[in-house]
């Protein structure tokens, strides 16, 4: 019988090629030292480092003497978000399913090294937005050259978490023929005098100290033995026991066996079972059959643990939507889902395009990807090859409770916009800045022509982008934004910001108090009038008079007068009647390290909910210059200069609150 081949070859190759650098020769082991200056995220060997000298851009540094109180770069990885909770509202199609298989994402958003921990000035980033589909994020990455032990930096965590998803650092292993070291296996799974695993208690103390949820550990190089595998096991054991008293997850990539080969096993089996049974959940290699996946199942089930806590991997970075999948074989139509399902790489969506692609191209590739060809859930197209997880998962919200705000900031643009006006120019990505995004992209009830929807980066109130409707409109159409459970108020009112470019349309606000009445079914909308959109941007306020209960579900209702119409909405707010409270100013706020590179700033948030703050340089003319924003309470100023006659720079840091309201400023001087 012909063994099935491998996916070593394609995997370790793939992550190699991106990720590993070309290695210095030299005599010296030492770690570079981080001077200050931009901060990124951070990354480890467990303990020995390798031979020569790090690259260009390359710090060394090991896991095991890592310490919280000298870690300078953590205010700027630390996460601000915490993980919010979710719930199901009732599947958008009759095909999605609630409580059965779920969908893990292993994502490469950046080179391990160099990898910025605030955002960067480009908007060529992969800002996804379809995380109601998505129940477990891996911070993708690691290489021989670099660094085998990733933290996730906080922009990915804090736009996670604010969709409920938690997010694992992750700890390659390489193989061999990539550079992967025996010995580093050996450290990572060392024993102190007393039996323990240090380097256990050191990855729980990293999660814990950066605020992410646990580790994703794949053990790929190969040579080891029987005993390494039992320590390996005892390691997992230990680390899943110190995590879960911290709230933390682990999940064992199917490498290792329990003699300590690297063979995978594409399947759960005797000979990866004690990872398993020491580990919350388990992916499963790309190989798979049918019959690997229903005896899994089958086993999981019988050692008294859920079949979908084993991910089937499915391969997307070379082919996308493109790739062949026996969809049947984890998710089939006409039974129950087998295992769980889990995208390799769906990046893809943004990589596979060409140079110079813009977010607009971006979000166009990803919404085929998650949502399907029909680009519309409630449509699905099951003449499609590629089976969109929006056809298969039920999705989840995270929208539970008010005041609650967006505008529909994806977490990167072209420019910034605040109060309608680009402040700024430059092209940004800060992934922490993104909203909760809408999570049935794009559903549109209409008897008449479907109207193109999606983000979109030319305009926007706040930000870098806004909500974009664009056709004939010959007939009304609904427009989903938000499943909810918001508890309805004497006072409660919904504030929209919007304009029209072309046409003219009348707006109304769809609000459901009940569930459909079934999978796939439209909500019970009541509709709300909320006025004729004009060319500028305008801001209405309706209350919600004669209902009552809880907002089950936001949308809108938009009616053309005949011809074509593009509409924006660039703001949406459920709250209070009345003023919109300010928060609270900023405190203590000091530039803590100057240099050639720029400026560390850090600050002290006031009591209270904070969205994010942003940073401004007043100049000497009067005017303010935006630098950025982020949801920590540090921020690295690049490239800052005097000037002309300008003896000390003047920063200030304001905070916004969760209805985009703005705090007056905390201030500080820099001398020249």
């Amino acid at each position: 019988m012909t063994p099935r081949l491998s996916r070593r070859a394609v995997l370790a190759a793939s992550a190699a090629a991106a990720l590993t650098p070309v290695l210095v020769p030299g005599t010296a082991a030492a770690a570079k030292k981080n001077a200050l200056g931009a901060p990124y995220a951070s990354y480890w060997y467990p303990d020995s480092l390798p031979s020569g000298s790090p690259g260009e851009g390359i710090t060394w540094r090991s896991l095991k003497s890592w310490r919280a109180e000298q870690d300078t770069d953590l205010p700027f990885n630390k996460s601000a978000v915490p993980l919010a909770r979710r719930f199901t509202p009732t599947p958008v199609n009759g095909t999605a399913r609630a409580g059965q298989a779920r969908v893990q994402s292993l994502v490469s958003f950046a080179p391990t090294a160099s990898n910025p921990s605030q955002g960067a000035p480009t908007a060529d980033y992969y800002a996804t937005t379809h995380w109601a589909y998505v129940d477990e994020l891996v911070f993708w990455g690691g290489s021989s050259g670099e660094g085998l032990i990733l933290a996730p930096n906080a922009p990915v965590v804090d736009a996670a978490h604010r969709h409920g998803v938690p997010v694992l650092g992750n700890v390659f292993l390489p193989p061999v023929a990539y550079g992967g070291q025996l010995r580093w296996t050996r450290d990572l799974v060392q024993k102190d005098a007393f039996g323990r695993y240090p380097l256990a208690a050191q990855l729980v103390a990293v999660a814990v100290a950066y605020g992410f949820d646990g580790w994703f550990v794949n053990a790929e190089t190969g040579g080891g033995d029987r005993a390494l595998a039992t320590d390996m096991r005892g390691f997992l054991a230990e680390l899943k026991s110190l995590g879960t008293a911290k709230g933390l997850r682990v999940t064992w990539y199917d490498s290792m066996t329990v003699d300590g080969s690297v063979d995978w096993q594409d399947a759960l089996n005797d000979r990866n079972r004690p990872f398993f049974e020491a580990a919350d959940s388990m992916f499963l290699n790309f190989n798979w059959t049918r019959a690997d996946l229903t005896s899994s199942g089958q086993l999981a089930q019988r050692m008294g643990r859920s079949r979908y806590a084993l991910w089937a991997g499915v391969d997307v970075e070379a082919s996308g939507w493109n790739k062949t999948v026996d969809w049947d074989a984890v998710l089939p139509e006409a039974t129950d889902d087998v295992v769980s399902l889990s995208f390799y790489r769906p990046e893809w969506t943004r990589n596979h395009l060409p140079a110079g692609r813009t977010p607009a191209q971006f979000h166009a590739a990803d919404d085929r990807f998650w949502s399907g060809r029909s680009l519309d859930p409630s449509r699905p197209d099951t003449s499609d090859t590629w089976r969109a997880p929006a056809l298969a998962v039920a999705d989840r919200s995270t929208v539970g409770a008010w005041p609650f705000a967006t505008v529909f900031n994806t977490g990167h643009g072209l420019r910034w916009y605040e109060a309608g006006r680009a402040v700024s120019d430059t092209a940004w990505n800060h992934l922490g800045l993104q909203d909760r995004m809408p999570s049935r992209q794009w559903v549109v009830r209409t008897e008449g022509t479907r109207p193109a929807v999606g983000f979109d980066f030319a305009d926007a109130w706040h930000g870098g982008s806004s909500l974009r409707v664009d056709g004939a409109l010959d007939a009304p159409a609904t427009l989903d934004l938000y499943a909810t459970r918001l508890p309805l108020a004497a006072d409660t009112v919904v504030e929209l910001t919007h304009r029209a470019e072309a046409g003219e349309v009348a707006v109304e606000l769809a609000v459901a108090t009940a569930e459909p009445a079934g999978p796939g079914e439209p909500h019970p909308y009541t509709y709300l009038p909320v006025g004729t959109a004009g060319p500028g941007w305008t801001t209405r306020t309706v209350r919600l008079t004669g209902l009552t209960g809880t907002v089950h579900a936001l949308g809108v209702r938009l009616t053309g007068s005949g011809g074509r119409v593009t509409w924006r909405l660039g703001a949406l707010a459920v709250r209070a009647a009345g003023t919109v409270p300010r928060p609270a100013a900023p405190t203590a706020l000091r530039v803590t390290d100057a240099s050639a590179a720029g400026l560390r700033l850090t600050w002290q948030p006031a009591p209270g909910a904070v969205r994010h703050h942003t940073l401004h340089r007043l100049l000497p003319d009067g005017t303010r210059r935006f630098l950025g924003a982020t949801c920590q309470r540090a921020f690295f100023v690049p490239g800052q200069k005097p000037e002309q006659g300008e003896r000390a720079a003047r920063f200030e840091v304001r905070a916004v609150g969760e209805l985009y309201s703005v705090s007056t400023a905390a201030t500080t001087d820099h001398p020249w």
